[in-house]
């Protein structure tokens, strides 16, 4: 029955308990319990969801300089992370934290100004006090202790930020009694912006999280200390201590779990989607005081204008050494197994990363700016390739591929990939002697022809960060140029080519790899050439692929009996680098979140040429070279293979080689002519006739059977003003769009959701974001 809101000593009791920890209130409150009250007496979960912000707030206000408080605090902070995500389960409760008064008709005569507050507000602003509470969550600069304690209305916030680096100097002494009271508190944010995961994905990107909205808003008057604080938090960590092995099974790291709940609420805060609104990048006009008083331009949400406005070197060098560190972090392999401590959490980094490059041009470009950028792309390529057979990391795949592909938009990125790679990370490739990007085409072939099926709909993105860099390449390795011609072979084959309605595409990134590389960069590149030369029957066999349907249907039933996409013959795989495991699937029964659909190439990025001076120009859409049969349609990240064109059933294309089968979508003379015709093979073709002649010469005249003789020979060799005028370059930048702000979304809280066991916040509640599913 209903409890009097004023019967004190009854609702006490929930808080007042010494020594509790968050796992015990989880423990000692089952969620059957949580839902029973909630359906059978509901006034009493508003009264007590009602009292335990009212604590807060009270904690707030005094400062909190009692043990006694500051446990009330704590519990009233654990209470409402337990009870939050079974108000947000329920439709009718959802609305409960934004209404107004929440002590009518309750005894509640103190009708003061504080009560015009919607419950939601009272508590994000209580939380973000009580976040810079002197002796609580940040070190009290009083000296005395004579009833001096500091009124916390009138402390300037920006004084405690809680880390040295962007825009503040001084790192204050760790005391990891703070760290993990700011841990519970963040805690707690965290929960409150979970009301995402009630909603089913939608793409109108219009439905802002008011929790959010409001938290990042001028209402919040910690909202610049709190950015500064959270980010610097997360790049100052550095998890291998002093570097003393084993340091950290000796001390228990109360900074960890602070750095991933600061990971973790930083990118939520960040959910944003730029692609509806004005860019929030500044034109670089903004002096020092850039983070002052004065109304801001760009978005509202003040966490992304702050990001957005970030403009001295040393403070992107503070980042991005930062990330860098931390995302290297797992490649540590040190000489004595377990004596360096491994973080969990460069999923939550990689979308930090994303979201600085995106709102932060000049950050962007600062990135690229040295070979720096090299240190964020060999982990990324690390987890990539450690990825490619789990299927329970088929998201890690995505943004690790996303954010080559922003980088790959950007000249400089192709310029620096040209940086000899030495560095020996234990990687399950095969060994080779080259550049950054050698090592990017060799994990990517290994992605494509032994990944997962449900990667399939990355092939496109893969490529066409290939074709961006190409034109930049000097000198790629003997393995680097094989994997490419083999790539090529597996794409060419009549089987694939009409097994589905967009396959040829990938021949298209293929050839134009190859043509930027001939024209721009033929002088370094002789093991290309040799690679080309020596698999020249490929490119006969694309430039006289049959048309006529009795050859198509042959090609189809050809491949019927094996169901491999990709023959992994004749890829000289050769020896793994030493030290190396073979990528994994995923354990069985492993927890995983669905994923949105991604949008397909053509509407993730937009061509731009590059000029003469190497200015970029966008062109316009009807430029299309890449599809005669219309734009291709967007893939499906879960599981099924590219296109959901109406005229396909997807069921029928679980895997590639069943599409034939399926009966819907079949290959006519007509289509393969629509693309065959447009096969941009000349500037290979000549290439042959002009070479392969010579070769074949100095083979017979000198008895040649060495390819070294060969190699001298083409690197010396010119096709100066034989092959045909070069084409300009095609470069495919991304570009904003609704469908990946949706897919960030669900994605974050995918792993937001799964990396929070220890106490479990949203296990076993009705979310509706995504569906967790079993491996």
């Amino acid at each position: 029955q209903p409890v009097e809101a004023t019967d004190d000593a009854f609702w006490d009791q929930f808080w007042a308990d010494t020594a509790t920890s968050v796992q015990d209130v989880f423990a000692l409150v089952p969620a059957a319990e949580i839902r029973a009250v909630r359906e059978e007496s509901p006034s009493n979960l508003a009264t007590l969801c009602y009292k335990a912000v009212e604590k807060l707030v009270q904690g707030a206000e005094s400062g909190c300089h009692t043990e006694k408080e500051r446990q009330i605090v704590l519990n009233c902070c654990r209470l409402l992370t337990r009870i939050l995500p079974y108000i947000f389960e329920d439709p009718d409760w959802r609305g409960f934290f934004w209404s107004t008064v929440p002590g009518a008709g309750r005894g509640g005569g103190d009708e003061d100004d504080e009560n015009a507050r919607p419950l939601a507000e009272s508590l994000l602003l209580a939380v973000t006090d009580l976040l810079f509470c002197p002796d609580f969550t940040v070190q009290s600069h009083r000296r005395s202790t004579v009833d001096t304690a500091e009124d916390i209305h009138s402390i300037d916030s920006c004084e405690y930020i809680w880390e040295a680096g962007v825009g503040f100097a001084h790192s204050p002494q760790p005391n990891y009694i703070h760290d993990l009271n700011r841990t519970e508190l963040l805690k707690l944010l965290l929960t409150c912006f979970s009301e995402a995961m009630y909603l089913p994905p939608s793409s109108d990107s219009s439905n802002t999280n008011p929790w959010v909205q409001f938290f990042c808003s001028t209402e919040n008057r910690h909202a610049l200390p709190l950015f500064t604080s959270l980010l610097n938090i997360v790049c100052a960590y550095d998890p291998v201590g002093y570097g003393i092995p084993y340091n950290h099974l000796l001390f228990s790291d109360y900074r960890e779990p602070l750095v991933e709940e600061a990971a973790q609420v930083l990118i939520v805060t960040l959910d944003y989607d730029s692609s509806t609104s004005s860019s929030p990048t500044v034109d670089g006009t903004t002096t020092g005081t850039a983070m002052d008083d004065v109304d801001p331009p760009g978005p509202d949400n003040l966490f992304v204008n702050y990001l957005s406005r970030i403009h001295r070197e040393e403070d992107f060098q503070f980042i991005l050494k930062g990330v860098a560190r931390l995302l290297s972090n797992p490649l540590v392999q040190t000489y004595l197994p377990n004596s360096a401590k491994k973080i969990q959490f460069h999923q939550e980094l990689l979308v930090l990363f994303w979201k600085l490059c995106d709102f932060n041009k000049k950050f962007l470009f600062f990135v690229l700016k040295s070979s720096d950028v090299l240190d964020i792309l060999v982990p990324i390529l690390y987890f990539l390739n450690d990825a490619r057979a789990d299927q329970s990391r088929v998201g890690l795949m995505h943004i690790g591929v996303f954010i080559l592909l922003l980088l790959s938009g950007e000249r400089n990125f192709g310029v620096r990939l040209n940086k000899p790679y030495s560095v020996r990370v234990p990687m399950d490739i095969p060994v080779f002697t080259g550049t950054h990007a050698d090592l990017l085409i060799i994990v990517f072939h290994k992605i494509i022809t032994s990944g997962h099926q449900r990667l399939q709909p990355l092939f496109d993105c893969l490529l066409t960060i290939v074709v961006n860099v190409s034109p930049y390449l000097k000198s790629l390795s003997m393995v680097a140029a094989n994997k490419l011609l083999h790539l090529l072979e597996a794409f060419s084959t009549t089987w694939f080519l009409f097994s589905a309605v967009q396959n040829h595409h990938l021949v298209f990134f293929l050839l134009e790899v190859f043509n930027n590389i001939i024209q721009y960069q033929f002088d370094g590149n002789s093991n290309l050439v040799y690679a080309v030369i020596r698999k020249r029957n490929v490119f006969h066999q694309l430039a006289n692929l049959p048309t006529d349907s009795q050859s198509i249907q042959k090609g189809l039933q050809r491949k019927k009996k094996t169901p491999e996409p990709i023959s992994r013959t004749n890829s000289q795989d050769g020896v793994s680098m030493e030290g190396s495991r073979p990528a994994a699937p995923a354990e069985p029964g492993t927890l995983k979140t669905s994923l949105v659909a991604t949008p397909g190439i053509d509407k993730l990025t937009e061509k731009s040429q590059v000029s003469e001076d190497g200015t970029m120009r966008s062109l316009e859409p009807e430029a299309s070279q890449l599809s005669p049969e219309g734009n291709p349609p967007a893939a499906l990240s879960d599981g099924e293979p590219w296109s959901g064109e109406a005229s396909h059933s997807r069921r029928d294309r679980r895997r590639l080689s069943s599409a034939s089968s399926s009966g819907q979508w079949t290959p006519t003379p007509d289509w393969v002519m629509s693309w065959k015709s447009k096969l941009p093979l000349q500037t290979i073709m000549r290439l042959l006739q002009v070479l392969v002649p010579q070769v074949e010469k100095i083979c017979i005249d000198k008895g040649l059977t060495d390819e070294s003789e060969i190699l001298k020979f083409l690197q010396h060799g010119t096709l100066v003003g034989l092959l045909p005028v070069p084409h300009p370059i095609l470069i495919r930048k991304y570009q904003a769009n609704s469908g990946t702000a949706m897919w960030f979304r669900t994605y974050m809280w995918g792993v937001i959701y799964l990396r929070n066991v220890d106490p479990p916040i949203w296990y076993d509640t009705d979310v509706k974001l995504f569906e967790i599913q079993r491996v």
